[in-house]
């Protein structure tokens, strides 16, 4: 089983491990510990390297398999050994480039949730810009601009963005913890990590985040879509 370091530190940007287990095909690192995101709920995983004594690996995807987190490496150079120790460093540039921007959606889902009482059904991001579906019958662009302005207001009031991991049957007791139309959360998970903008929202979440909302800047809305008939899509962009 990996520690997953990132849960309750995002901007951790170094750290020391052990190596579990090696794969040649692909060529794949399992460490005890690690501070990659694997991706999942719409962002994407981190990039990056580790060194093993005097060997750099590129760090080229990293992805979430049962209770491990699989490094997958780049290059020729000869696999280090199980039970090597690691010391890994993450693209800072690319993870909080995305920190800003997950939290960005959620600022977009809350505010929806909060004046329009509308769910999500889907989403997806990258670094400084995302969209998310929500359920609207209509979608107009006076009602898009009201949007935009809204978030950048809420963003700008500073607010903190805390992370707590709770017992699955305290965190179900939170009202509308589950924003997306369907709930995604596997049945057989017994904590719940939740991200709560605090005064804002709050929903159960795996991703990175900033630690303030004055942190991820200026937004702003550059296309909306119709996706059927209560679904409408809207697109943002960090200016920054």
């Amino acid at each position: 089983m990996t520690n997953l370091l990132y849960q309750t530190d995002s901007y951790l940007k170094e750290f020391d491990a052990e190596i579990l287990r090696v794969d040649s095909e692909p060529r794949t690192l399992v460490l005890d510990q690690t501070a990659f995101y694997p991706g999942g709920g719409g962002q994407p995983y981190d990039l990056g390297l580790v060194r093993v004594g005097g060997t750099e690996y590129p760090v080229i995807k990293t992805k979430k398999r049962g209770a491990d987190v699989l490094h997958f490496i780049g290059g020729d150079a000869e696999l280090p050994k199980v039970g090597a120790s690691v010391h890994g460093e993450i693209d800072w540039d690319r993870r909080y480039k995305l920190m800003r921007t997950h939290t960005a959606m959620h600022i977009l889902c809350g505010v929806v949730f909060r004046d329009y009482g509308a769910s999500v059904t889907g989403g997806n991001m990258d670094m400084l810009k995302g969209r998310m579906d929500f359920e609207f019958e209509t979608m107009r662009k006076e009602l898009v601009a009201e949007i935009e302005e809204n978030i950048n207001i809420e963003a700008k009031k500073e607010y903190d963005v805390k992370v707590a991991i709770l017992p699955r049957e305290e965190a179900f007791q939170i009202p509308d913890l589950i924003r997306t139309k369907i709930n995604l959360l596997p049945k057989g998970i017994d904590e719940i990590r939740t991200i709560e903008i605090v005064g804002l929202d709050l929903q159960a979440d795996g991703g990175t985040h900033v630690k303030n909302t004055s942190e991820v800047g200026e937004m702003r809305v550059t296309n909306y879509k119709s996706k059927g008939k209560i679904n409408k899509r809207i697109y943002v962009e960090l200016l920054r």
